[in-house]
């Protein structure tokens, strides 16, 4: 939810409500593969209280890893979150790394003291947007040619 809520409000509140995409579209299914077959030697997953699968490295990073940096300040959220997660809930302190294989591009984050406000900001955010009757007003934005949302959205 967190990395919706950065995308798209919309988006979150469509798939709050159950309302998913097409798992099987083209965009889906390469996220999907660059996510399975890059840094399989070095990392492992692991779920964590039945909710959030976490990508850990042989470091002990938790990792993130995404297909194109084009979206990097959701990808970049999502990874706070579980590192806020870890840290507030199961008192773990870790840092990450956000990885774009494709690009050859990584880059180490840390949660600070400004970031964990960023993400509580976020909970915040989404527990507003879930709560609503309707779904936020439609907002045009750069990549909704792209969304699997669109549709939705704009019939």
């Amino acid at each position: 939810m967190v990395q919706y809520y950065h995308v798209c409000e919309r988006e979150l509140w469509f798939m709050s409500r159950g309302i998913d995409i097409d798992r099987e579209t083209t965009n889906i299914q390469r996220g999907t593969h660059v996510d399975e077959t890059s840094y399989q030697d070095s990392r492992s997953s692991f779920m964590i209280d039945d909710r959030i699968q976490l990508d850990v490295l042989d470091s002990g990073d938790i990792m993130e890893v995404k297909v194109s940096s084009k979206l990097e300040k959701p990808a970049r959220m999502q990874l706070l979150f579980y590192l806020w997660y870890l840290q507030e809930v199961h008192d773990i302190r870790k840092d990450g790394v956000l990885a774009y294989p494709k690009e050859r591009k990584r880059e180490s984050v840390t949660l600070d003291e400004t970031a964990s406000e960023q993400v509580e900001s976020t909970i915040e955010g989404i527990l507003r947007v879930v709560s609503r009757e309707q779904p936020p007003e439609l907002e045009k934005k750069p990549y909704c040619d792209a969304c699997l949302y669109q549709d939705l959205c704009w019939m």
